[in-house]
């Protein structure tokens, strides 16, 4: 009986809540002479503030063709905003940049809402060893991470050195498909000698390039190695999970003027790569045993940061040379 009228009264509160705010929407018009996109486009800066207001005012619209706005088709978008300019009574010649903004916003929302398709289909899509753009794109993995080492055979323990578990690199890629080797070989060769480093770096130091003494100015006299590849996978999952929850709409919304694309996704996964590598560091785990707790204390720091409508992922590295910041 408890649990009914305390459901009941959250039902009561949000319909409650729900008629305020149309009526404050109302006179808000009223006083202003302005519908509630007009303010938001006028009163709030450009980027994730901006967009995420619009993204909020339109899904909530009780108008079937401001609601519908978010998923056109970005062909679409134009004859969109001159549909809802006409349903609000806004002439386009008197408010020019209403337009614009809109325009602006819609480009990021419907981009972003196809950018977690694109990912999500490259996720379904297993690796096939009889596929040879698959096996092409994971032989340059290979080349871009050990350039000076050539691959014996493709079934090889090789593999191991850049962090797969097996001889057998396809049967890693099982829980994240071919967005994993998408991820890992764009880092690999965009960033090459980055990659390299962190690649060398994640190995125990006894077994790294870098003497006692480097390790000790580095402060990873007692770092403890992590396989880079699986990792890679582990953070890839990280991304797409950041993504599909709509936590990386603050970034995409402030670095990208208009739609987010795949590449947008794989610089923010190069750039979650390198500060998981320092983050790795700074904790100093005992074991690899610990890998959990320190990518969840990771996860939730990241999560923290998107939280904030001015943020964005701001990498400083090769990769990220194509971001542009509004």
């Amino acid at each position: 009986m408890k649990h009914f009228l305390r459901m009941l009264i959250q039902v009561c509160l949000y319909f409650y809540c729900k008629f305020l705010w149309r009526c404050l929407k109302f006179v808000m018009r009223k006083l202003t002479g302005r519908c509630e996109l007009q303010r938001i486009c006028y009163n709030t800066k450009p980027g994730a503030s901006r967009t995420m207001k619009i993204e909020t005012s339109l899904r909530d619209s009780k108008s079937k063709l401001l609601q519908t706005s978010v998923s056109v088709h970005p062909d679409a978008i134009e004859k969109t905003i001159e549909d809802i300019m006409e349903l609000k009574k806004i002439n386009p010649d008197v408010n020019p940049q209403l337009g614009i903004s809109l325009q602006a916003c819609l480009l990021q929302i419907v981009g972003y809402r196809n950018l977690i398709a694109d990912v999500e289909k490259l996720r379904r899509e297993p690796y096939d060893s009889d596929n040879p753009q698959h096996e092409e794109m994971l032989l340059k993995l290979w080349k871009f991470l050990k350039p000076n080492t050539p691959l014996e055979s493709r079934i090889s323990k090789q593999w191991c050195e850049i962090g797969f578990q097996g001889d057998d690199p396809k049967t890693d890629f099982r829980g994240m498909g071919l967005l994993g080797l998408y991820n890992l070989q764009y880092f690999a060769e965009r960033d090459a000698t980055a990659a390299q480093q962190v690649l060398s770096d994640s190995l125990h130091p006894k077994c790294s390039k870098f003497s006692k003494a480097e390790w000790e100015k580095k402060r990873m006299d007692k770092a403890i190695g992590y396989s880079f590849a699986i990792v890679g996978i582990n953070i890839t999952d990280l991304a797409y999970n950041l993504l599909v929850s709509g936590a990386l709409k603050t970034h995409f919304y402030n670095i990208a003027p208009e739609a987010p694309t795949l590449s947008h996704f794989q610089q923010t996964f190069c750039y979650l790569m390198h500060e998981f590598h320092k983050f790795w560091i700074e904790e100093d785990p005992m074991d690899i045993m610990e890998f959990n707790r320190v990518r969840e204390k990771f996860r939730k720091r990241i999560i923290k940061q998107l939280q904030n409508p001015d943020m964005a992922l701001c990498p400083h590295f090769a990769a990220s040379e194509g971001l542009i910041n509004m």
